[in-house]
């Protein structure tokens, strides 16, 4: 197999380009509020609407989270071959047609094949998109990277935020509106593309030594804990509005409380970006999984205002390290940036689709508690797991001396 086309760094000293940065964000804040942000949300009306077990409605969060996850890593090893700058606005306007579909399904087995079209949408739209914010980043690697997850954690938020302010009244037949949406995201990402294709020529031509070599061990540990992280993630998002509606809440309330809960996430993820330019990527990592531990504790053992500050704190903490585990992920893969990219948010998206499915099958045996009571040990695990990887100084040092190897001339025998 040929060897995969290298994505070299920013140029020294090249400033962030702040517009396209924020294009990319908007985007993202689209095809993720159709995907991990109203998927999830949206099975309380899925259940009512085709009559469904807890079990098939986590199956759809797997046909969506999974046809996303499978496809990332595979777009992001072809773009990061020969880079297709139009899968920009292919990818998320998909996305967003997919979702619109469901609402018109005439049954289950075709709201899983549009919601899979959806998916399919979002696994085009990543890599592509997580390489045009590595390029217009400069050396603001962390700002920008936080800028990009935190339009993806924006749109996650407002998914449940939808549910009670508009999609309650209108039945899985209000979906019908994203396709106005979809035209919306088209249009946002189409006028990006004069800059973006320039700037992708112009890296191909440079032809730059990528400093640093791939390492696949640590990735494969990284990804297991981002694999647990996704899993904290989906468990709230996607039951805790059963688990309070078991407890005789309102699903509306319900849903505000998973609202803040991402909201809270999406904060977190630009302090948690914004530092990782300051403190390192692998102390953000480590120190905000840990920091959430006490908070998956609290979650399930209490209620009223005190349930709202421990959501928002544990949201804050458990996906403040978002937009930095793409950086880092990265890092570990420099040779292949889109790539890196693909599998990392690839995996965060498929896991969450199987932590779904299985903590539907846990509520249908055991009952929706049962799922709070794991997600309480799935962070301190994720924590252990970053804590074994290497520092941020160990992947420049390493970084530098492949360049410095590069760039000496070779000695004769």
């Amino acid at each position: 197999m040929a060897e995969m086309a290298a994505m070299p760094a920013p140029l020294p000293g090249q400033a962030i380009k702040k517009e396209a940065v924020w294009t990319f964000s908007g985007a993202h804040l689209i095809n993720d509020l159709m995907t991990v942000g109203l998927v999830p949300a949206l099975l309380p009306l899925y259940k009512s609407a085709f009559h469904l077990s807890y079990t098939q409605t986590g199956l759809i969060v797997l046909f969506s989270y999974l046809m996303s996850s499978v496809m990332q890593p595979v777009f992001g090893w072809i773009t990061d071959r020969r880079p297709r700058v139009w899968f920009l606005p292919a990818g998320v306007t998909l996305t967003c047609f997919g979702l619109a579909m469901t609402g018109i399904a005439p049954s289950f087995a075709w709201v899983i094949v549009f919601i899979s079209l959806s998916g399919l949408g979002s696994g085009i739209f990543h890599p592509e998109a997580s390489r045009g914010t590595h390029l217009a980043a400069g050396r603001a690697k962390g700002l920008a990277q936080a800028i990009f997850q935190v339009g993806g954690n924006a749109g996650q938020a407002l998914g449940p935020l939808l549910v009670p302010l508009f999609l309650l009244g209108t039945g899985v037949r209000g979906l019908t509106v994203f396709f106005a949406l979809g035209v919306v995201a088209f249009l946002l990402t189409w006028r990006l593309l004069p800059w973006y294709r320039a700037r992708v020529e112009e890296e191909r031509l440079a032809k730059r030594q990528v400093a640093g070599r791939n390492r696949i061990g640590a990735l494969a540990v990284f990804s297991a804990a981002i694999i647990l992280r996704s899993w904290c993630q989906i468990g709230v998002a996607g039951f805790l509005p059963f688990f309070y509606v078991h407890q005789h809440m309102a699903l509306g309330k319900a849903e505000l409380l998973t609202f803040l809960f991402l909201g809270a996430g999406a904060v977190g993820t630009f302090v948690g970006g914004l530092l990782s330019d300051r403190l390192g990527r692998k102390r953000i990592l480590v120190g905000s999984l840990a920091l959430a531990v006490p908070f998956a504790w609290l979650l399930p053992r209490v209620s009223g205002v005190w349930a709202a500050i421990v959501l928002f704190l544990f949201g804050f903490t458990v996906l403040g390290s978002f937009a930095v585990s793409v950086v880092y992920a990265q890092m570990l893969l420099p040779r292949n940036i889109a790539l890196a990219s693909g599998l990392n948010i690839g995996f965060s998206v498929g896991a969450g689709g199987i932590g779904a499915t299985l903590f539907g099958h846990i509520s249908d045996v055991w009952g929706v508690g049962v799922v709070f009571t794991l997600i309480t040990v799935l962070p301190l695990v994720a924590a252990l797991l970053c804590a074994t990887l290497p520092s941020d100084a160990r992947l420049r040092a390493e970084a530098a001396g492949t360049a410095g190897a590069a760039g000496a001339p070779s000695g004769g025998a």
